[in-house]
């Protein structure tokens, strides 16, 4: 049996990705020469990791003469917030509680980090989970 088809992105479809989220529609050889010093592919492997992004359903093409002009299809934040989700139901049973608690545990973190994630989760949390300022409740 086939393995099973990953929607997630690896590190060359997410290097692709990243170039297309940046400059908007490009053709194989924009990709190929985009590419960071360090990080080229052939133009074989680009437009076969291109061909694999569009049935992925990250990407799509039109033809401009007789290349095709590939644009992406899925935004970066939902590309980002789709990752995260993945991590989050295969290693930490969808417990966003265990996925920050590891990453605190594993990383340092500035006292300015710490205060922008007390913030966030301040303003997150539902108007009647409020503390009560006297005590109360």
């Amino acid at each position: 049996m086939p393995p099973k088809k990953s929607n997630t992105l690896t590190e060359a479809e997410l290097r692709l990705m990243k170039i297309l989220w940046r400059r908007g529609e490009s053709a194989v050889t924009d990709l190929v020469a985009a590419l960071p010093k360090g990080e080229q592919l052939a133009y074989n492997s680009v437009l076969t990791t291109i061909r694999i992004l569009e049935q992925k359903g990250y990407v799509e093409h039109r033809q401009e003469g007789r290349a095709f002009v590939y644009r992406p299809q899925i935004a970066e934040q939902d590309a980002r917030r789709t990752e995260v989700r993945n991590v989050l139901n295969r290693f930490f049973g969808n417990s966003s509680e265990r996925l920050v608690l590891s990453l605190l545990g594993d990383i340092e973190i500035s006292q300015e980090e710490l205060q922008r994630l007390k913030d966030a989760i301040r303003d997150a949390a539902p108007d009647d989970a409020a503390p009560d300022p006297e005590g109360e409740g």
